[in-house]
């Protein structure tokens, strides 16, 4: 049998290319828009500007990550096995357990926000009266208060596509507005309320979508359930606090770019590097729906005991997303330069080092994207922390004497090394554990 018939007749590859399709579908329309959203407000703002609007946005989101539970992985791991297993008591407690503290995390990071303004403005922004512009963005925390729980319902009741519907059509109100900003002169403030209408769009949709998947798979009274129908707290409260810590870390390390590169150097830096990133990160397109449907069967085959089904499965998935994610990096690198001229204009074009470094730890990331969700599932929810926490720890270290020195590329080639060191070694303790399991399970 031939490798495409293998991939062709697996039920299981098949079933996780359809799920995924969908998603992909809308998030590659959404990407366009995407495009050409960067195209007009990197030229509207110049680098300065640009990189401004990186860090008031990177700043909330960081602080949201501060207090995050990452609910969806919550959610997939507990509510995935109840409703396999057809608990739905159970899993209806998860739920309002889940969406009630994700939303009281929402309006004390609102809160951080508000009080912090100030700092961010001094340190991270070093723009005079900006503080404002903090405020105003963090009131998409508040319209988001339940999109990483809305994210876990609708992967564990099949209707993931749903979530590329929504990010289309907050896309479109995106690019709407940053239009009318574009052409008729707009300011940086119009830019930003753009990106927060888009934000506030995303955030309410996939609240709505989640509770209709909720009605229909737990019945209309399900947020009545007591939380006494579960009597394993202690365990879900040990997976929602690592799990806290590892975005923590996560979020310090690898997602606050933009706030350490405001800090270390200016604004005007911050902007080329977020071209460099955003681009990069259109590596990401293709492989967030694999990783949406992926995960709910990592967790089944898991719950299954399935060890050489699980094994067979990541093979496959590894293979197909090295083959694509190979042939898109390599064109990154050799058409870097031109791609930025058409994305952002000539005078973005010291964006170009970064991209290339950056490029590299993206590639690997998203080969082995399986990486953390695999730990999870197999019960080691602590051991992404030590990993991230030590890697990430010499990636901001060697910060504090590269990236003053040698700019913008220190810091792609920093989480680049970030990435390489941190998702390799996870992904090794992942394949060796699914290894002693399927060993012990023979004997």
């Amino acid at each position: 049998m031939s490798l495409l018939a293998k991939f062709r007749n697996d039920p299981l590859f098949v079933k996780i290319l359809r799920s995924s399709g969908s998603l992909f579908s809308n998030n590659t329309i959404a990407l366009g828009l995407s495009v050409l959203q960067g195209i007009m407000a990197t030229r509207l703002l110049g680098p300065a500007g640009f990189g401004l609007i990186g860090v008031v946005m990177a700043f909330a989101s960081t602080v949201n990550s501060l207090f995050s539970f990452r609910m969806s992985e919550l959610v997939v791991r507990y509510g995935g096995e109840y409703l396999n297993k057809r608990e739905n008591e159970k899993a209806s407690a998860l739920m309002k357990a889940a969406g009630l503290t994700e939303a009281a995390v929402s309006l004390m990071a609102f809160l951080v926000v508000l009080a912090t303004a100030g700092f961010a403005e001094s340190y991270f922004a070093k723009t005079s009266d900006t503080a404002w512009m903090f405020i105003v963005f963090s009131i998409g925390l508040l319209a988001n208060f339940n999109t990483e729980t809305s994210t876990g319902i609708l992967q564990i009741t099949g209707r993931i596509s749903l979530q590329g519907v929504i990010n289309l059509i907050q896309s479109i109100f995106t690019i709407l507005i940053i239009t009318v900003a574009f052409f008729f002169h707009g300011t940086i403030v119009t830019v930003l309320i753009a990106y927060l209408v888009g934000k506030t769009i995303l955030g309410l949709g996939m609240f709505i979508a989640a509770q209709v998947q909720l009605h229909k798979a737990l019945g209309s009274g399900w947020w009545r359930t007591s939380f006494t129908a579960i009597n394993s707290w202690r365990e879900i409260l040990r997976f929602a606090f690592s799990s806290n810590v590892s975005a923590t870390i996560i979020k310090i390390f690898r997602e606050s770019e933009l706030i350490w590169i405001g800090f270390f150097l200016d604004t005007t830096a911050v902007g080329y590097y977020r071209v460099a990133y955003t681009i990069v990160y259109f590596l990401a397109i293709p492989a967030d729906p694999l990783i949406a449907a992926t995960f709910p069967e990592i967790n089944r085959l898991t719950v299954e005991k399935a060890w050489s089904k699980l094994k067979s499965f990541l093979k496959k998935i590894t293979a197909l997303s090295f083959a694509y994610n190979i042939v898109l990096g390599a064109g990154l690198i050799f058409l870097g330069r031109w791609v930025i001229l058409i994305y952002s204009g000539e005078e973005f074009v010291n964006a170009y080092p970064a991209l290339a470094a950056l490029t590299v730890g993206l590639i690997f990331n998203y080969i082995l994207f399986w990486n953390r969700p695999l730990l999870l599932a197999l019960g080691l929810p602590e051991f992404p922390i030590y990993i991230t926490l030590i890697s990430g720890g010499i990636k901001l270290a060697l910060s504090f004497w590269l990236v003053p020195q040698y700019g913008i590329f220190a810091a792609g080639a920093l989480l680049s090394y970030y990435y390489i060191t941190s998702v390799g070694i996870m992904s090794l303790r992942g394949v060796k554990q699914i290894q002693q399991n399927e060993n012990s399970h023979h004997h």
